[in-house]
């Protein structure tokens, strides 16, 4: 009796973790967790600095297409005349539908997106649109991404190492 009773106090004894063995444990996971993270958060910035690029590329092959289809408009420029969705009707001069209707809106993958430095001249009463500019920037610099991004008409895409539109740096 006396052995069935420190058998069941020493099967008692071996249940579970002890309140230490539980905090070793939670020590150990936080600290991978703490050198794990800021990989992670690397990796996810690289993605979108990659992603601003492939728009920027994106948003120069549709001006290429809507110099084609609107030549006496020139290029766009707007993303919104980029932009537009075919449950809207016809293309149009305004809506062409040849970029993604998210992309079109300005935002994707922790960048904003715009054109701007619209160079145009004016035929027959008519703005035509000869230059332009695709500038790409992270929503939130070091986080999003740390570079930004231009292109012009020329397809050349550069990029500011400081997150804004100061874009000297050829990309590789």
């Amino acid at each position: 009796m006396n052995t069935l009773k420190s058998l069941r106090e020493q099967h008692h004894s071996d249940d579970g973790f002890t309140l230490i063995e539980l905090l070793i444990v939670m020590s150990v996971i936080l600290i991978l967790m703490t050198l794990a993270l800021p990989q992670l958060l690397k990796v996810h910035k690289q993605a979108d600095e990659t992603s601003a690029q492939a728009s920027v590329r994106a948003i120069g092959q549709a001006e290429m297409q809507y110099a084609s289809a609107y030549p006496s408009n020139g290029f766009a420029c707007s993303l919104s005349a980029l932009g537009g969705t075919p449950t809207s009707g016809a293309p149009t001069a305004q809506a062409a539908q040849m970029l993604d209707p998210g992309l079109a809106g300005g935002q994707k993958s922790g960048y904003l997106f715009n054109i701007t430095n619209c160079t145009k001249v004016t035929v027959n009463n008519t703005d035509m649109y000869t230059g332009y500019e695709v500038t790409a920037v992270p929503a939130s610099v070091g986080r999003s991404g740390d570079r930004g991004y231009c292109m012009n008409e020329n397809n050349i895409i550069t990029y500011d190492p400081a997150g804004g539109t100061n874009c000297t740096q050829p990309i590789q």
